[in-house]
């Protein structure tokens, strides 16, 4: 008789992030996130009508032995949703791998499909969340149902020292992994300690409209990338 199947995130008795990532991209543990996903996929915006959604969870991306893990929110519906890849293909992936290549994280400044050959030194993008949203407002259930991807991820990036949250539910969600009370009120450039060496770094998160209308600047950005470097060495 074939074995039982795993509960969502469960660890693999030899885990991996292949493995991880595998098994966000089946996961269908949140009704609500998967008919929203696959509606967006289907209906699409009419400047990408002629291509094909993912639609599916988005896994983490980058540097096995990153040294630095940035953790935002969950996919935009016509970002990552539809390109399967972590802050690509939209105006927040665009700011946000701007300041990855200045800070000499990123091999190129932009991010628009999976295949455009980026490539990330010492830094790995997750999330709390792996599907889309609606109105990029996902539950406190959904973020805890997704968690044990999050921490699967997290324990076999054995070399990470510096965790940079983008926005509060980032941070909660990071919090939640480590474990970590009392937590000290998220803000922009806010900077934790912690007990075993590591450090997480706070910003505010990359969307639109935090920098379309200059409450985060390129400038500020690049000052918390700035503090990473020096923290991780």
């Amino acid at each position: 008789m074939p074995g039982r199947p795993e509960r969502p995130g469960t660890v693999r008795q030899v885990d991996s992030l292949a493995a991880v990532s595998q098994d966000v991209v089946a996961c269908r543990a949140c009704p609500r996130l998967v008919a929203w996903r696959e509606q967006v996929g289907e209906e699409k915006r009419a400047a990408y009508r002629d291509e094909d959604y993912w639609a599916r969870p988005v896994p983490g991306f980058g540097d096995p032995a990153a040294r630095l893990v940035v953790v935002g929110l969950a996919p935009a519906a016509h970002g990552a949703n539809r390109t399967g890849r972590m802050f690509t293909g939209d105006r927040s992936g665009d700011f946000l791998y701007a300041a990855l290549h200045r800070a000499g994280y990123a091999n190129q400044p932009t991010s628009v499909s999976r295949d455009d050959g980026l490539e990330l030194d010492g830094a790995w993008i997750t999330a709390p969340v792996r599907c889309a949203p609606p109105a990029n407002k996902p539950t406190t259930d959904e973020r805890d149902r997704c968690r044990p991807f999050l921490d699967r991820e997290l324990a076999l990036l054995a070399d990470a020292s510096v965790f940079l949250v983008l926005g509060a539910f980032g941070y909660q969600g990071l919090a939640g992994y480590l474990g970590l009370r009392p937590r000290p009120a998220f803000g922009h450039g806010v900077e934790v300690p912690l007990a075993d060496g590591r450090t997480i770094l706070c910003s505010y998160h990359v969307s639109q409209q935090n920098t379309f209308t200059g409450k985060l600047t390129p400038a500020m950005l690049d000052a918390v990338l700035a503090r990473a470097r020096e923290l991780t060495g």
